[in-house]
């Protein structure tokens, strides 16, 4: 495997695959021989799905999140709908989502029938806060809308402040649902101590890939048993649990075929054939998240003489998870559109992308919830933009990425 010590990079990791020597997309997966090797072994075994490797990527992924249990599932989206699906929400009741996410996080909360609240976000992190957690719920609550749950983001592997915002749901008799997609490997997320649970995706540009999936970790047994039956249509197949006693039993004992379902549920099980793949990856996981942190490190050095035209968002020494390397731009000053510059970039094989659009001014929810005012969401979007970062870029790769920002900022390209 790769060889890392402080800024300086060694090699890249050993056998890793990728797609272009010279483009550099935003965010890559990293895939060597021993992932090859662990896909390759389930797919000439005996199970390619719901076998063994369901539940040992179940516990791994437990062990590295230090939670008590972890649900796999099939995408981060099919994480946060059981998630919020467990907390019992559903038609009559809303959930308070920040406006810079990604759609999925508000999109599941309609698919229980809830309703969405929009929360206001900071304008220099796009992280939801306290206070406008607080304001939100304020909001809802003028509108005679019944608040339950709250889904922080974790947005670009920033923390929030779990809890301070912990505290405001206690004030305020709601759950938290962690959306922690963007920082799987930061240290005591996903162990959930103020949160009913948290979620991950294993999208091919997060932490880890399993090329789709996600898992949802939790402390609440129960809650996990119901996901686990959530994902699989619904079906339990305890004999304890079971209601229709004269189908289930035959001479006291549970007919071997049988099976009951109390709840519809989707099928969003993640398969043996990608959970090989993540748990070859989880035991990499650490060293992605050094690899990724010291990336950031040598950003902030480079760009540090554009500012105040350029800004990295700031993160104070905080702990991270450096899914994302977002910038700040002042586009106004620079003379130039943001469309402008992710065209000049990709013409020079370097790959940026914008994360996010504020959902609440998505078509859908501005038909259903009419215009918002919130500034700091508007802000935060109008300077972001998200540069390459992943772990098997060289420091020549940050460097050039600099370097032509550098050239496009100082010399007015």
């Amino acid at each position: 495997m790769a060889r890392w010590s402080g800024l300086e990079r060694i090699d890249r990791p050993q056998g890793c695959i990728s797609l272009s020597q010279s483009f550099l997309p935003y965010g890559r997966h990293c895939i060597d021989d021993e992932d090859v090797a662990a896909v390759d072994a389930v797919l000439r075994g005996d199970f390619l799905t719901t076998g063994p490797k369901v539940e040992e990527f179940e516990a791994q992924f437990a062990r590295a999140t230090g939670a008590a249990h972890a649900v796999a599932c099939s995408s981060g989206t099919a994480a946060l709908h059981l998630s919020v699906l467990a907390q019992d929400i559903g038609p009559g009741n809303a959930a308070v989502v920040p406006a810079i996410t990604f759609l999925a996080t508000a999109n599941v909360v309609r698919m229980t029938g809830a309703e969405v609240v929009f929360a206001d976000v900071d304008p220099d992190s796009g992280l939801m806060k306290a206070d406008v957690l607080q304001a939100a719920l304020d909001r809802a609550r003028a509108r005679n809308l019944k608040p339950k749950l709250a889904l922080p983001v974790h947005l670009c592997g920033q923390v929030c402040d779990m809890a301070a915002l912990a505290e405001v749901a206690e004030r305020n008799d709601i759950g938290l649902v962690e959306d922690a997609c963007h920082s799987l490997g930061v240290p005591d997320i996903g162990a959930t101590p103020h949160s009913a649970a948290a979620c991950f995706s294993t999208h091919p540009v997060k932490a880890i890939a399993t090329a789709e999936g996600g898992a949802v970790t939790t402390n609440d047994a129960a809650a996990a048993g119901r996901m686990r039956r959530l994902r699989n249509h619904g079906m339990d197949r305890s004999a304890a649990d079971f209601q229709n006693r004269d189908l289930a039993f035959e001479d006291n004992e549970p007919n071997p075929w049988y099976y009951e379902m109390a709840e519809v549920g989707w099928n969003y099980r993640l398969p043996d054939v990608l959970c090989a793949l993540g748990l070859s990856q989880l035991k990499k996981l650490d060293q992605f998240w050094r690899r990724r942190t010291e990336i950031a490190t040598l950003y902030d050095q480079l760009l540090a003489p554009l500012a105040p035209l350029v800004k990295p968002v700031r993160h104070d020494g905080r702990k991270h998870g450096w899914h994302l390397y977002a910038v700040l731009f002042d586009f106004k000053k620079l003379g130039r559109s943001r469309k402008y510059m992710m065209e000049w970039l990709r013409a020079r094989n370097i790959g940026t992308q914008v994360h996010y659009i504020p959902v609440h001014r998505q078509p859908y929810y501005r038909r259903r919830y009419g215009a918002l005012d919130l500034p700091g969401a508007e802000s935060y979007y109008a300077r972001c933009l998200s540069l390459p970062l992943f772990p098997s870029m060289s420091d020549a790769d940050v460097t050039r990425v600099a370097e032509a920002l550098a050239i496009l900022i100082e010399r007015k390209a």
